[in-house]
């Protein structure tokens, strides 16, 4: 590993290094997970929580892109010693991440921004998720469940929700990506595809009804997609009376809130509305506070 780099100012806690990768494989249809060892950023980052990657052999693209954490994983002395995120081939960036292989180095970033509130004072905890969005979650469950901690120092819950579930929809069946690595003892999973080839026909949002409708309805929400879907799990929410938390998945530039790229807008106490910037006060908002 090289020499890692503070980033002054608005993340103080954040380093920017290189990274080396040591896994690299399909997680669906144009779906890939990949794993970075950079001990640096596992040993402080939590669910939520990302960092920004780029190739350093190249100035197309310049910029980096931001990246949700998957989880971390351990080195032979049970210490964090690297990351690893889901990515979508879906332009020149990420085509040019599907030539990595083990062994490469990358510049890496973080962590970065505010991650999910600590889930320590929820009976019912339902995680949400469409599209890549589920990549945030597995770090949530397995937190939430009591398998894992994160941070540094670790991060102990000292209450643990009765039940965790997670509502994941795509499009159709191959493009539900790594459902395997949500095996997790006490986890519920259920799954909706938009063509019925898979679990629930229909959106997700209706798993998530149907939940709320229950005998057991989750008292707070995370959740992270597409837009859309975030608003209407957000309607769902506010009418049910139940806390949610949206983690928002908008382009960034620089990844610590100096270039203002990301502006998402928020509802103020006076009722006006201002910017904030997703990768500092975000990218995970109280749904309430979001202007949508």
């Amino acid at each position: 590993m090289t020499e890692c780099h503070g980033l002054a100012g608005l993340v103080p806690t954040a380093v920017q290094t290189t990274g080396r990768v040591v896994e690299h494989e399909p997680m669906a249809r144009d779906t890939m997970r990949l794993r970075i060892e950079c001990p640096e950023i596992a040993r402080q980052i939590l669910p939520g929580q990302f960092f920004m990657v780029r190739d350093p052999r190249v100035t197309d693209p310049m910029l980096g892109r931001p990246f949700a954490l998957l989880d971390t994983y351990d080195g032979p002395t049970g210490e964090p010693i690297g990351v690893e995120f889901g990515y979508i081939v879906v332009g020149k960036m990420t085509e040019l991440m599907t030539t990595w292989r083990v062994g490469d180095e990358c510049e890496i970033w973080g962590p970065l921004g505010n991650g999910f509130p600590v889930p320590k004072d929820f009976e019912n905890l339902a995680l949400v998720a469409g599209g890549i969005g589920q990549t945030p979650f597995l770090a949530v469950a397995k937190e939430a469940l009591g398998h894992r901690s994160y941070g540094d120092p670790l991060r102990q819950l000292s209450n643990f929700p009765q039940s965790v579930s997670l509502s994941y929809g795509a499009r159709s069946a191959e493009y539900l990506a790594g459902l395997n690595l949500f095996e997790i003892d006490g986890l519920d999973l259920e799954i909706s595809t938009d063509d019925g080839s898979a679990g629930h026909r229909g959106f997700v949002t209706e798993l998530l009804a149907a939940r709320i409708a229950g005998e057991s309805p989750p008292d707070a929400i995370y959740c992270c997609g597409p837009e859309p879907m975030m608003a209407a799990v957000a309607r769902l929410a506010q009418e049910a009376g139940i806390s949610c938390w949206l983690s928002l998945e908008t382009p960034m530039a620089c990844g610590f809130g100096i270039c203002f790229s990301c502006v998402t807008r928020v509802r103020l106490d006076d009722g006006s509305w201002d910017y904030r910037r997703t990768c500092v006060e975000g990218p995970v908002f109280p749904a309430e506070t979001l202007v949508l």
